[in-house]
């Protein structure tokens, strides 16, 4: 029984930090605490992956999300220059800010409230899961067979985005050097 409620507050937990971390990176004016808070949101997903059985699918979380890509994201801020701005929240947040907050929050119970009512009960019963669901096996199959467009498709985005970074920071060091001149 302790168990069950030691887990219930690690998922009520990791829920809130994945919430308000999700919320921090589309409201924060300044792109590097942007994602910080993305690294963050990474973080807590990681640990609801772990409370659902799914360990392979947190590792790859926290190494390819976490780790390289948010590297990745990093290099391209850093590379944009140094963009000074306010602290994040100061004077308080606009009111498009809280806005996007109620109007985000109306839809997440909206949300809920149709899962409820269109599962009639069903999640209440358990089902049966394969042994060889989420195995790294199992993942690689699909990501090599029915994903292959997908999982190549966001590599390349992923690319462009890192080459368009570049791009946008020797334009941006051009034009400074040019009003320095």
């Amino acid at each position: 029984m302790a168990a069950n409620v030691l887990v219930w507050c690690i998922w009520v937990i990791a829920a809130f930090a994945c919430l308000a971390s999700a919320v921090a990176v589309v409201s924060f004016r300044n792109p590097f605490f942007s994602a910080l808070a993305l690294i963050g949101n990474l973080a807590s997903l990681a640990v609801l992956y772990l409370l659902l059985g799914g360990e392979f699918v947190a590792a790859a979380q926290v190494l390819v999300y976490g780790g390289a890509v948010m590297v990745m994201f990093l290099f391209v801020i850093a590379y944009l220059g140094d963009r000074t701005e306010e602290a994040p929240w100061a004077g308080g947040p606009s009111w498009q800010a809280v806005g996007t907050v109620l109007a985000a929050g109306a839809i997440l119970v909206e949300v809920i409230v149709a899962i409820g009512l269109t599962t009639g009960g069903e999640l209440t019963h358990e089902h049966h899961i394969a042994r060889s669901f989420g195995s790294p096996e199992h993942i690689g199959r699909l990501f090599l067979t029915d994903h292959l467009l997908a999982f190549e498709v966001t590599s390349i985005v992923l690319l462009v985005a890192a080459v368009g970074g570049v791009v946008l920071g020797h334009h941006a060091r051009a034009n400074e050097a040019d009003a320095r001149a």
